[in-house]
């Protein structure tokens, strides 16, 4: 993203998922195109919190912008591995817990998907760091807004939401599904109602910040989800279109602000008008 801007013109910037050791990934092909989205199953592919700190901590630590890191694991001991060590780095003031991960100790199951496995990572996590820490919700739930309540009861200063939805693609010529894993995360447009809703229950049922994402393309997208009660939004699969995107959706709202004579964006949180 720097090569296009500085990104310190960001609000912050939520850094590629980090886990305890290097992962590859999953077997290619692991990205499809969709209809108004796009499905990956890219697996958390990166070299570890280790080589994180040593080779490019270094490089963006100065960015004058707050840094997040996406903290993953497969076990409790092992989001508290990564974590311990993202607590030591001073330029680091949050870290954004990524509870959709298997949990092998209970034979796969994602952490996030019950209210005691995501309180049980959450509260070992919050032991171990004393820094910001957001937890991010999975939607593959019945009820999102009780797994909210759960990670907040558990000391969690805020949830960002929503991760991805489970879908999957298929070839119709060739009969086979455009993914290795068959199924992966569905992103981008075309969940951007669902999440929308999401947001709007979280929002009611806890007190934390709410971080809303899921499709948002352009400024209006972005004030909705503010509308809903979210106090601050992500971007991701938009920047696979235009990189300038988060650029423009800050021009966006400041001429909204202006259009309905508001002073701050905070005035726009939780205000849809039922």
């Amino acid at each position: 993203m720097n090569e296009f801007y500085d990104v310190s013109q960001l609000g912050g910037i939520f850094l590629k998922g980090i886990t305890p050791r290097n992962r590859d990934g999953n077997l290619y092909p692991r990205m499809a195109e969709t209809p108004s989205g796009m499905l990956n199953a890219v697996g958390l592919q990166n070299k570890g919190i280790d080589y994180f700190i040593q080779n490019i901590y270094p490089r963006i630590k100065n960015y004058e912008t707050p840094l997040i890191i996406n903290v993953n694991g497969s076990t409790v001991e092992e989001y508290i591995e990564v974590t311990e060590k993202v607590n030591e780095l001073d330029n680091i003031p949050a870290i954004e817990l990524n509870i959709s991960c298997p949990n092998v100790k209970e034979g796969g199951m994602a952490f996030g998907v019950s209210c005691p496995g995501a309180e049980a990572v959450t509260r070992a996590v919050r032991s171990a760091y004393n820094k910001t820490l957001i937890v991010k919700l999975s939607p593959n739930v019945t009820d999102v807004s009780e797994i909210a309540k759960a990670v907040e009861g558990q000391g969690a200063d805020g949830v960002s939401l929503v991760n991805t939805f489970v879908g999957m693609a298929i070839d119709a010529e060739t009969r086979k599904p455009l993914l290795s894993t068959v199924t992966g995360g569905l992103s981008g447009p075309a969940i951007k109602p669902i999440a929308l809703r999401m947001v709007w229950q979280v929002a009611q049922a806890v007190k934390i910040p709410v971080i809303g994402m899921g499709g948002i393309m352009n400024a209006a997208d972005a004030i909705e989800f503010l509308l809903a009660g979210a106090s601050a939004v992500q971007v991701g699969t938009a920047l696979f279109k235009d990189p300038f995107i988060p650029l423009n959706i800050v021009e966006g709202i400041d001429n909204y602000l202006l259009r309905h004579q508001m002073s701050s964006v905070s005035e726009l949180i939780g205000g849809l008008q039922l």
